[in-house]
């Protein structure tokens, strides 16, 4: 068999009905679209939540609420981190396991508040200008993911 032999099986193929082909088809004269008005012809019809010109209903119910238009971060302080984590590396996944943060998907900002003892050499998406003051002084690092 070849690609110009192919056929689609008998009764797959529906042929189109062809409105306003006279009366006895049973869809002449209006096709279907009723009598006169703005709904019969072509490009006529009216938009969706259109109520006749009375006030719509998505523009008489009251709105509600607010979305922000920041990113949502996770903030985490170094006096926390030092609590918890020995000299090494901590990662967002650290954190996550330590409870600091809640979603692994979400940026984290690492803020300066509380003591840090430890050489710790963190990874995060933000940092604090007082974060990475404490961080260098301890002898660790800020480093940007």
């Amino acid at each position: 068999m070849k690609l110009n032999q192919l056929r689609a099986p008998k009764g797959a193929m529906k042929k189109r009905f062809k409105k306003g082909r006279g009366e006895g088809s049973g869809l002449g004269k209006t096709a279907g679209r009723g009598g006169k008005g703005q709904t019969a012809r072509k490009s006529g019809g009216i938009p969706a939540g259109f109520e006749g010109g009375q006030n719509p209903f998505q523009r008489r119910v009251p709105k509600r609420g607010f979305n922000s238009h920041f990113a949502e971060v996770q903030i985490v302080n170094v006096g926390a981190l030092d609590k918890r984590f020995n000299a090494g590396v901590v990662t967002p996944e650290d954190m996550l396991e330590a409870g600091f943060i809640g979603h692994k998907n979400l940026e984290v900002k690492v803020l300066g508040k509380g003591k840090l003892t430890k050489a710790l050499h963190v990874k995060a998406n933000r940092f604090s200008e007082s974060a990475k003051a404490a961080l260098e002084a301890a002898g660790g690092k800020a480093e940007v993911i």
